[in-house]
């Protein structure tokens, strides 16, 4: 089990299946950790034959305007490398909330849970 050292930034583990990298937040993503995730996303995507991105939220409980504007922000970088983005397992209270702070994150296609954001990629559809 991998514990934060004092001092540096805690990354979130970016999977790699097959061509498609799998983020799963879970919990509180502080603001260093969210552009920490964007670099590194941007970079598995640039070095690699990644096609797709699921970003699965069913672990946040909150995604504030800072949160939301990294995850469209994501999208848009991954579009621009050939890559799709699909956020998994919004819950309706998030939901609530991006709506209540007018982000409509633009290049984000959404799913209810993993396999289906899987199976979003795999049909090539939006």
């Amino acid at each position: 089990m991998n514990h934060p050292v004092p001092g540096q930034p805690v990354q979130v583990p970016v999977l790699a299946l097959g061509d498609v990298l799998l983020v799963s937040l879970q919990g509180e993503l502080h603001d260093g950790m969210a552009e920490q995730l964007q670099q590194d996303i941007t970079s598995r995507i640039s070095t690699s034959r990644v096609t797709g991105v699921v970003i699965d939220i069913s672990g946040v409980d909150i995604v504030d305007s800072f949160l939301g504007r990294v995850l469209a922000e994501i999208a848009s970088t991954a579009r621009l490398l050939a890559a799709r983005t699909v956020l998994a397992g919004m819950r309706p209270a998030v939901a609530i909330t991006l709506v209540e702070l007018g982000l409509t994150l633009p290049g984000l296609i959404t799913a209810l849970d993993v396999d289906r954001a899987m199976e979003v990629l795999s049909q090539g559809g939006s």
